[in-house]
């Protein structure tokens, strides 16, 4: 055997991948698509299927009532004007939103407000009304539409606790001694008070006078003097004041209160009285004060 030459024996032949394993190569999975397809399902199944809308709409509607029952009880409520003793101000038939979120502040009646009240006792007649079918009491519980078993009446303003009023036959509306100019809210035609005068009378504290803009249509504060308070409303009554016509559309319109009652002088006897606490406060605290400074001074020079 000439030297150099290879024996067959030394090296093995090099053989072709077998078709198997060649085919697995090319079948075979690339592991990073692996990892990527198992992420992908990982990541659906993580991800919740959003529910349909008639799923989530029971809950909507449950939302939907607790927030119109927070809001009938808090802030406002619809009521409907029942008579013609508002006019022309307010119309039958009318619905009014009214403001209960103010008296949970403290703020009480003021002059010139248009307000809700409940039945003092004997304002209303005793008739009863229709019961109210299903639908009717579901709306008034939720604040839709007033409520048909409560006796509410809505009136003007025109007194407020500590105030004296009067009306003579022929004659204005007088609160505290001024004029009030009535033109521009009561109903044409009408006289302030011709039908039933009274006065001069002083509101207890604590209480309101009111009447109907339609005077001659109105059995307000003047035709319940006989009650107790005397033909006023306590301010524990009042739902609320009354500030905007909602409805009918075309009837849109703040109730703002009139200018007259912004007159100078007007409040005259509320600001003596809401003065007096302080200037008392005030004479009892500067002798406090000086006794104080006094005593700072002295001991410091003893020391």
């Amino acid at each position: 055997m000439a030297v150099g030459a290879r024996s067959e024996r030394d090296e093995p032949e090099e053989r072709p991948e077998s078709p198997a394993a060649v085919s697995d190569d090319v079948r075979g999975e690339d592991p990073s698509s692996s990892d990527s397809n198992d992420n992908s399902s990982g990541d659906s199944a993580g991800r919740k299927k959003p529910r349909s809308f008639w799923k989530e709409l029971p809950l909507l509607i449950g939302i939907a009532l607790v927030l119109a029952l927070l809001i009938k009880t808090f802030l406002v409520q619809a009521f409907s004007i029942p008579s013609d003793s508002m006019q022309n101000t307010l119309q039958r038939g009318d619905r009014v939103l009214v403001d209960k979120l103010t008296p949970w502040f403290g703020s009480e009646p003021e002059r010139g407000e248009v307000v809700v009240f409940h039945d003092p006792g004997g304002w209303l007649e005793t008739t009863e009304a229709p019961d109210p079918n299903v639908v009717q009491k579901f709306l008034s519980f939720i604040g839709l539409m007033p409520s048909a078993e409560e006796k509410d009446l809505i009136k003007r303003v025109i007194a407020v606790g500590g105030d004296t009023v009067e009306c003579k036959k022929n004659g204005p509306v007088k609160v505290n001694g001024k004029v009030l100019d009535e033109k521009s809210y009561i109903f044409p035609g009408d006289t302030p008070c011709n039908d039933e005068p009274f006065g001069p009378l002083k509101v207890p504290d604590g209480r309101i006078w009111v009447m109907g803009d339609h005077r001659q249509n109105s059995l307000d504060s003047r035709y319940h003097q006989e009650l107790p308070g005397h033909g006023t409303v306590a301010n524990d009554e009042v739902v609320g004041r009354a500030v905007v016509v909602a409805w009918p559309v075309n009837r849109w319109a703040a109730l703002s209160v009139p200018a007259t009652f912004d007159q100078q002088g007007l409040n005259a006897a509320g600001v003596a009285m809401t003065a007096a606490p302080g200037a008392l406060g005030l004479a009892g605290a500067v002798p406090l004060v000086l006794w104080r400074r006094r005593r700072l001074t002295g001991g410091r020079t003893a020391g």
